[in-house]
């Protein structure tokens, strides 16, 4: 049976701050919370609404992208001690029965095929929600006794301290860039790692409508091609690791009798990135007026050296045209709009057109 290191402990309890300017950084400290006390791996879980993008440490997380895919996390016999956390005792596997532990589906087809048998439980809160340090052992490192637990206790002040403080600096953070865009009168929109809407400025819900609407806090588009965006963006999110760029293209939304929506997917990182937010992507949305392609035009010009003609192709391509259509469009021919692409892709370094079009998305649109 392995027993807490009370010294090990304190010292990675002490390095807890790390994460609150840093949320990359929970992986890792959690991995040396399951060092300390003998474990296989650890994470933090929502007592209430449990979703799979909660910080787990590499030891653990092949056991819990499945806890999540295939519903354990609605079936966990061990949530019988969330009445118990709640009162601020650390719970282990004396909340199940040995039989069921033998028998129990969530033993047999989860934990086992794994090496995992059993668990501890420390309670805290983010703010006004609360939290638990699920951790797993083997099953030949034993289970947790009175003297593990007592020294697991002493985790949860310091987890509430250091997650409320996580949740704070996270919406601040947050906050600074909604007043930003809003002074500006930038549309943003903030998305959840999940895909639901956080929140919204006043300018990004007045471009809101048939076309583009927010039904039960989730984005939904008319447009089919827009919906297979949204849907491509969910994804990203959901699969995406601290540090990994958000690898999205702008995209646009049609408006019939109006003009289109071009949509830029920022990715959020940094404090603002708090597991205890979930806050994963900004949306800028932008109404692409004909002024704002002319100006943008120049603007690429003199950003890349191109000639008239390849800004002008290259801005209408990141406002979500298609190459032949814009050689329709524009009275070329399509092999002069390819021979203008090339020329533009080879001036600016890029190789395919996607990472032209994602360069120039990054460039800041002219002023209102």
């Amino acid at each position: 049976m392995r027993r807490a290191y009370p010294a090990a402990l304190e010292a990675v309890s002490l390095r807890l701050s790390e994460a609150v300017v840093d949320p990359g950084r929970w992986p890792s400290l959690l991995h040396e919370i399951s060092v300390a006390v003998g474990a296989a791996g650890a994470a933090l879980l929502q007592s209430d609404r449990r979703t799979p993008d909660v910080p787990r440490s590499e030891g653990i997380a092949a056991v819990f992208d499945q806890y999540f895919r295939e519903g354990w996390h609605v079936r966990d016999l061990r949530t019988r001690g969330i009445p118990t956390i709640l009162k601020g005792h650390v719970i282990g596997d004396d909340c199940v029965t040995p039989d069921e532990m033998r028998r129990a589906p969530f033993y047999t087809e989860l934990l086992h095929p794994h090496g995992l048998q059993w668990f501890a439980g420390v309670g805290f809160y983010a703010g006004s929600s609360h939290w638990a340090l699920s951790i797993q052992r083997t099953r030949q490192a034993g289970m947790f006794d009175r003297a593990d637990k007592r020294q697991l206790a002493a985790l949860s002040a310091r987890l509430t301290e250091v997650a409320t403080l996580s949740d704070a600096a996270g919406r601040g953070a947050l906050d600074g860039m909604r007043s930003a865009f809003s002074a500006v009168g930038q549309p943003a929109i903030l998305l959840h790692r999940l895909g639901g809407v956080l929140d919204l400025n006043a300018a990004a819900d007045a471009l809101l409508g048939e076309h583009l609407s927010l039904v039960n806090r989730r984005l939904r588009a008319k447009d089919k091609r827009v919906s297979d965006h949204l849907d491509a963006l969910g994804a990203a999110m959901r699969s995406r690791r601290e540090g990994e760029p958000l690898d999205v293209p702008p995209f646009t939304v049609p408006r019939a009798g109006q003009h289109p929506i071009m949509v830029r997917v920022l990715a959020i990182d940094g404090a603002a990135r708090s597991p205890f937010i979930g806050a994963e992507a900004l949306l800028l949305l932008d109404d692409l007026r004909p002024q704002t392609l002319r100006r943008s035009v120049g603007l690429i010009r003199l950003a890349f050296g191109l000639s008239p003609a390849e800004a002008r192709l290259v801005s209408l391509l990141a406002a979500g045209e298609s190459l032949y259509d814009i050689a329709e469009a524009t009275g070329i021919t399509r092999e002069t709009a390819r021979n203008q692409l090339k020329s533009a892709m080879a001036k600016t370094g890029m190789r395919r057109q996607s990472q032209l079009v994602a360069l120039i998305s990054r460039l800041p649109l002219p002023p209102r």
